[in-house]
């Protein structure tokens, strides 16, 4: 049996983790939420690449079948309201590595959960 890796201490670390087309897949989406929150502080939380600006923004995973979105409860609310068809939980969305990632509701999310944040700031 081979020993399981540490734990990623940087989101390229952890990238570099994963198969060549799980790479392009978690690489696309660091860019989006780079470019849409530039601002966002990048760095590891609970095991996968976490995205902080006045609170917690975003986070990412990959999986055997899917990459993790968790853009928070709230996030996910908002998510389902835009009527898509991926499955979803309290807190995350799940998209399958045999479909293309829905960049631009991605985008839409992230850019409601800066608003939220905005809003909560003292």
């Amino acid at each position: 049996m081979t020993e399981r890796p540490l734990p990623a201490a940087a989101v390229e670390e952890y990238i570099l983790n994963f198969p060549p087309e799980v790479k392009v897949r978690l690489e696309e989406l660091r860019a989006l939420i780079r470019r849409v929150a530039p601002e966002a502080t990048e760095k590891m939380a609970y095991g996968m690449p976490a995205y902080h600006f006045h609170g917690p923004l975003v986070y990412f995973g990959a999986f055997a079948r899917h990459l993790g979105f968790y853009p928070t409860a709230s996030g996910i609310v908002f998510w389902n309201g835009l009527g898509q068809s991926f499955k979803t939980s309290k807190g995350a969305v799940q998209f399958p590595h045999d479909r293309p990632l829905p960049l631009d509701l991605i985008e839409q999310v992230i850019r409601f959960r800066l608003e939220e944040n905005l809003a909560k700031r003292p």
